[in-house]
């Protein structure tokens, strides 16, 4: 399952996901956009594409999608998180939608999302205990280091990395296993509003997130990761 499937990151990871011909179930909000990346990770050789449009910031949303793939899935092999939404500005004077808009899509859903489908994982861990399942949080280096402006982004992808350090606490002697990975800016449309400052050839490449979620979907379920971060060259490593 991979959330915020439909563009950037989220839909890096799909179309790699469907070059090793794994079943796919894709979730996000816009419908045209979630077509379109259906259409290219069926023919990049995905098994099987179900699409959920769906708008994770919802109360509701998480809960059904996790019972949309169970309808149609005995079991899920990897969750990836990339479904996110970011907004700066200091925190004197923050408007209090955009905190709630953030925290309800980048840390409630996970949540909810992750708590509710550890049966289908915990399912497919027993079924390959060899490959285990994995857990995959899309977070930010704001998370780990302070970033002025970022702070609610920063808190809501802390929370990620708490979430997936949490989950190997409790889950990973069973083959289920979390990485939050906390990349610098990423070259996507939502980090184009930095491109005055942060020119996009600077910006970290998307197909190198998507080398490292790869990578850690290779790896045994003896193997745990909390978590990735991943700077931008020619910066001093805490700053996005």
């Amino acid at each position: 399952m991979v959330t915020g499937a439909s563009r950037g990151i989220g839909r890096g990871i799909a179309l790699a996901l469907a070059e090793r011909g794994w079943c796919l179930t894709l979730a996000a909000r816009d419908p045209a956009r979630l077509a379109a990346a259906a259409a290219e990770a069926t023919a990049a050789g995905a098994a099987r594409v179900d699409c959920v449009e769906v708008d994770l910031a919802a109360p509701d949303a998480p809960a059904a999608l996790v019972a949309a793939h169970a309808a149609r899935h005995d079991g899920l092999d990897a969750l990836v998180l990339a479904a996110g939404v970011g907004s700066a500005g200091p925190l004197d004077g923050y408007p209090i939608a955009r905190y709630d808009k953030q925290f309800a899509l980048n840390t409630r859903a996970p949540f909810v999302l992750v708590s509710q489908a550890l049966p289908l994982l915990r399912a497919a861990a027993r079924r390959r205990p060899s490959s285990g399942a994995r857990i995959v949080a899309l977070a930010s280096i704001g998370g780990v280091y302070a970033e002025p402006s970022l702070t609610v982004y920063g808190a809501t992808k802390a929370a990620l990395l708490a979430l997936c350090r949490g989950l190997n606490a409790e889950e990973s002697a069973g083959g289920v296993t979390a990485t939050a990975i906390a990349p610098g800016y990423v070259d996507t449309d939502m980090s184009a509003w930095v491109h005055d400052t942060v020119p996009p050839e600077t910006m970290i490449p998307v197909d190198d997130v998507v080398t490292a979620v790869t990578a850690l979907l290779d790896l045994s379920p003896r193997s745990v990761i909390n978590e990735i971060v991943i700077s931008r060259a020619g910066t001093g490593g805490y700053q996005a």
